[in-house]
């Protein structure tokens, strides 16, 4: 059982395009403000900074690996990677010689998390077939792995050009960590598991410990192919301020209006005060005071058995200094007191 002491801590965001006192910011200068977040994120104790990618005008990244090689050369201690890559539309070498300098830039410090994305605007806009959806990624998983563990690589596949013996260049100085993102199927699980791929469970809604079979389910899959357990992480929204009501209020307009543009192509209803104050009650949504959302994760960190929580901190036109305040009270704060609570339940 994990004692929690190697326990990371990471925030994450799509590039969500907010807004300020004359109305909502342009892509550019939420791209230039993320990055401004990510140096704050490493200052105030942070482990890990994840970009999303995206290809709407809701959210300002689709392209993350610049503004991770401007973040990790100018830290020395955080994370940077992907919040994920959507592998499926994305081309499995490219991705492996991005990363690969991003490894020469900052040693062990750049990350992959591989998914089939929660979107599909990428599809059409590269080419792609939507019947082709599960293959894309299943077929280009396999290769991005083999890229990533083998200097020489002979492949044959559907989708992507036939390999015979090619070494890809650059290599990567040390090991790329590739993550598995899984939203709740537990055949992505065991693939994850079989691949050698930490996992992230992405939790968006209801009680996390709904998620704690999957967890047991990837456990297992390794003990059964008696390799050793890999690293779980989950990825949750959330936002934090200076009281929960504060916190509560601060956060609702933005995150209804980006429920509201998101749920126009899937059907979701408009989303009410009382159904956002359950889902912060009872739910995935990590809103509230430090102490608040501090003692909502340390209970997610345990019922899940965790080795790193990641806290999706913008979510919809929030206005831009309250996702900077978020950051720093996440590092200055939260971080500090789940460790604690954490190791006083230990003792």
């Amino acid at each position: 059982m994990t004692t929690f002491q190697n326990l990371e801590f990471g925030l994450d965001t799509f590039g969500d395009i907010t807004r300020d006192d004359n109305g909502l910011r342009t892509g550019a200068q939420v791209i230039r403000d993320t990055l401004a977040e990510g140096i704050l994120a490493d200052q105030v104790g942070v482990d890990y900074f994840g970009l999303g990618e995206h290809h709407r005008p809701d959210f300002a990244i689709s392209a993350p690996e610049p503004i991770l090689g401007a973040l990790l050369g100018q830290t020395k201690h955080i994370h940077g990677g992907t919040s994920v890559t959507v592998l499926s539309s994305d081309d499995p070498i490219r991705v492996y010689q991005r990363f690969a300098t991003l490894d020469a830039i900052a040693p062990g410090r750049a990350e992959i998390t591989i998914g089939r994305g929660s979107f599909t605007e990428s599809f059409p806009l590269f080419g792609y077939k939507l019947d082709d959806y599960e293959d894309l990624f299943t077929e280009k998983s396999q290769l991005l792995h083999e890229l990533a563990t083998q200097e020489k690589v002979t492949f044959q596949g559907s989708h992507v050009p036939e390999l015979k013996g090619v070494t890809v260049w650059p290599r990567a100085e040390t090991p790329l960590k590739i993550w598995r993102g899984v939203g709740g199927s537990p055949q992505s699980v065991i693939e994850a598991a079989a691949a050698g791929m930490p996992l992230v469970l992405a939790i968006i809604g209801g009680d996390p410990a709904r998620f704690a079979p999957l967890a047991d389910l990837y456990r297992r899959a390794h003990e059964q192919m008696g390799t050793p357990v890999l690293p779980i992480g989950v990825h949750s929204p959330g936002h934090v301020g200076a009281t929960d009501a504060e916190a509560r209020d601060e956060y609702f307009e933005g995150y209804a209006k980006m429920h509201e543009m998101v749920g126009r192509s899937r059907g979701w209803g408009k989303l009410s005060r009382a159904a956002y104050d359950a889902e912060i009650a009872h739910g995935s949504l990590y809103v509230g005071s430090p102490e608040t959302v501090a003692k909502k994760i340390a209970r997610t960190v345990k019922i899940l058995g965790l080795d790193r929580f990641t806290l999706k901190y913008s979510s919809g036109p929030q206005d831009y200094r309250a996702n900077l305040r978020n950051v720093e009270l996440y590092g200055t704060k939260v971080i500090p007191l789940v460790r604690e609570m954490l190791a006083a339940e230990a003792a």
